[in-house]
Formats: C-alpha cells, structure tokens, sequence
C-alpha cells in the first residue's frame, strides 16, 4: 500500500505457510483450495492443496474448511484520537480492525482538536508509527474546525500525509464553500468524503421518519434529508470534475442520485454500511441506544436499494463508520443518546450471516466491496498474489460465535449486534506482512473476537 500515507508500527515480517485453505480473491480469479506461502512478509509462492513446503523456521498453519481472503480496507472509521481516548484510540481501534480482518483503515478528522491542521495530522501520524497494529491512514477536514466556513489549507494538509478531506459528522451546508473546495481539492489531490446531510430537513430527528417514529412519538429525519445533498452535490462534482466520495448512503434516493450522475460521468463513488444492508428502523422499537446512528437505520425498501446498489456497482464498496461511544454515554434515554456504532468486528460476520448464507449476495462480491475503499483514496488494493505484500484474512465460516459474549477489542462496546449469532470466525489477520491478530485455535473456548 502507498506507504506515505499509511502509518503503523510495523513488526516481524511474517514467515508462514497457510495449508489447504480455500482461497478467495475475485480481482485475481482464485476461488478454489490451495497453499499461500508468505516469506518475509510477501506472498513468495501459491500451491495447490498440501504441495508447498514450509521452509526451516517457519510458521504452518493448517487452514483445512478455512477460506482465505485479501485483506479488508475500511475507508470510514472513527478512533477518536485525539481527545477522546477513553471510548477508542489507535491501538484499540486497530486492534479491533484486525480482529475484524481489517488490514487497512482510514480514520475520520472529527476528534478534539479537529484534525484541520499540519501539526494535529503530525502528531497522529507519530502515534500511529508506535501504536497502529494495522496501517492506518488519516482525512483531514475541509473546514476549519468543521464548521462550514473557512477552508483548511489542504495543500499542507495533503504534504502532511492526509488522503483527503472530509468534514464527516457534519455536512458542508453551503454550496459555494463545498465549490471552493472541490477547485481546492483538485489542485492538492485526494478526494472529497461527505456526510451528506440537510440540517434544515433533518433537524431535531433522532431516527428515521416513518411509521415507527410516528409510534414512537419521536422526531424523525426523513430521508430526503440525505438525497437531496448528495444530488445537489453530485451535480457540483460533475460541474467541477472533482473527485466525490459519499459516506454511509442510507435511503433509496441518494442509490438513485448517485446512479443518475455516475451515468453522466461525474467522478462520485459511495459507501454503504453493514448496519444499513441488514437492519431497519423496525429494530428502534427496542428504544435500544445502540440502534441510534446519523444516517440512521431506515425503512426496507431503503436497505432494499443498498444491497441493489452493492449487486449493480453503484455503491463502490462497504464501510463501517466504526463510532466507539463509552457506556456511559450510550446508557441515556434514546433521544439524549450520541449517534454511532461499532462495525469492525462485526462487518464481514453481520453481512455474511444475513445476506451471503441466504444466497442474497455471492460472497466473492462481499469480498471484493470490503477490500475497494483502498482504491477511493489511490491505495493498493489487497491481492492474494504473488510478489504482494501479505495483507490476508483467515476465516473460518462454519465457526459460529455470539457478538459480546467474550467482549470486543475495542475499548467501546455500542455494537448494534450485541447478542446476536453469527457465522464467520476470523481466525488470523496478516497485515502490511505482519501478524497483527490470532484467535484461538477452533476447539477453545473462546471465538475469534479478542485482542
């Protein structure tokens, strides 16, 4: 991966045979059982079933009915350093990326300070070389402070080691600032992520507007209140021939708008995520907090229209807007609650319980949409390939496991999954050539969701 812009720790280069396996790479047409030997931290050589041979000191891993994956990349998460290391900071957010299969993640700038300067990005940078299981990469804001009115000076920004720029947990309102900046962005590089959001529209909404709202007697966000930023916005690209990014898309009509303009060849990608693809206002019946997210969870037709645009490539790929909140704070009445979720542990298991099993999606497409944030932000897209860096995700997909019942390895624990049952045990993560997170062995106690 673009190793400027991709910061961690690094550690011993990996020396391992992984025997067996099946192997699954759609960018590179495996799909079938085999051998991967990883030497020194790149793949060295592929094999057919138990035919390569380990070297001396190496390590062999019998992966027999285990499926071996690329790496996944995560293009939206939140490790809310710094400022607020008490819910999640780099080493715990990577810690759970890499318990998740994650071998690359992008951490959002709405932290304390804002990263909309230099020397905060420098200072993150530094922490992630020393704390970061797995590489890491930073956005920096738009706007100063990300309040909508004065652009940050992202020519620095970008010299500094940002991928791009987004000013995500708000949207930028004015759509003169978001045209200076996009003029801005094409001269410094990177990409544009938005939160795609009109306050006028959404308001005091604490969930979706719809029936169950209404039930509720609580102040919804109708969905329009997204759409319309991302078509008024995807027309500004277009105009401009910036490059846009749209973050966590939640309702039917942002998948159309985004559809409507990449067919007029505005350069416009988006995310989906995995809360969205599987879950519905239905579940805020439970005025459980951990169903309270911005967008939020929305009616099926809604979730419908992501997973249409997962199948039909409109949406690029799946993020998870991993959001740590502390107990405490999610412990409040729903209203009163912060918006966000965990997502890293849970992503590939959640889609692949409820929509790879039932046949809703083949598992190669999930496979590709969890590995194509890379490519949003020009990073190098994890292959299983001769001669590649080892990013690789060991999963074990017969192995059941309960989301919480052994705790996380993020510091927070606002999963929207908690409880819940699912398929897909990811028994060994390998990334940037690294061994950066080993469950137990199939027959302990314990499932694959440790530190």
């Amino acid at each position: 991966m673009s190793v400027e812009r991709l910061f961690f720790r690094g550690g011993h280069a990996a020396d391992l045979l992984i025997q067996r396996a099946h192997l699954l790479d759609p960018r590179t047409d495996l799909d079938g059982p085999g051998d991967v030997l990883v030497r020194g931290g790149e793949i060295a050589e592929i094999g057919a079933p138990g035919t390569l041979v380990a070297p001396e000191g190496s390590e062999t891993i019998d992966a027999e009915g285990q499926h071996l994956f690329p790496g996944f990349v995560d293009p939206h998460v939140h490790f809310r350093t710094p400022g607020q290391e008490y819910k999640e900071d780099l080493d715990t957010g990577t810690a759970s990326a890499a318990a998740g299969g994650f071998t690359a993640v992008i951490a959002m700038p709405n932290t304390a300070p804002t990263v909309d300067d230099a020397s905060v990005l420098g200072s993150l940078r530094d922490a992630a070389e020393l704390q970061a299981r797995v590489p890491v990469g930073f956005l920096a804001a738009i706007t100063k402070g990300l309040s909508g009115h004065e652009l940050t000076e992202m020519a620095e920004l970008r010299d500094a080691g940002a991928l791009g720029f987004t000013d995500d947990g708000r949207p930028v309102v004015s759509a003169g600032m978001l045209r200076k900046a996009l003029q801005y962005q094409r001269l410094a590089g990177g990409v544009l992520g938005l939160h795609e959001e009109d306050p006028s529209l959404s308001g005091a909404g604490v969930m979706h507007e719809g029936e169950v709202s209404a039930r509720l007697g609580l102040a919804g966000y109708p969905s329009i209140g997204e759409s319309t930023m991302v078509a008024r916005d995807a027309a500004i690209a277009a105009f401009e021939g910036g490059r846009m990014h749209f973050q966590h898309l939640s309702a039917v009509e942002s998948v159309e708008a985004l559809a409507y303009w990449k067919g007029r060849g505005a350069q416009v990608t988006g995310e989906a995520s995995p809360h969205h693809l599987t879950l519905t206002h239905d579940a805020v019946r439970s005025l459980d907090t951990r169903y309270k997210m911005n967008p939020p969870l929305r009616a099926e037709s809604d979730r419908q229209a992501l997973i249409a645009g997962l199948k039909d490539g409109t949406i690029d790929c799946i993020a998870t807007d991993h959001a740590p909140h502390a107990k405490h704070e999610k412990e409040v009445p729903f209203e009163e609650a912060p918006n966000g979720v965990t997502g890293l542990e849970t992503a590939f298991a959640s889609i692949y319980s409820e929509l790879v099993i039932p046949g809703i999606l083949p598992l190669a497409l999930l496979v590709e949409k969890l590995t194509s944030g890379a490519a949003l932000y020009d990073l190098r897209t994890p292959r299983i390939a001769v001669g590649q860096p080892a990013d690789l995700a060991l999963i074990d997909l017969g192995a059941q496991w309960v989301v919480g019942k052994h705790g996380y390895a993020s510091r927070s624990q606002n999963s929207c999954f908690f409880g819940r049952t699912f398929n897909g045990v990811v028994r060994l993560t390998v990334a940037a050539g690294t061994v950066a997170h080993r469950a137990p062995a199939p027959n302990a106690t314990a499932t694959g969701v440790t530190a």
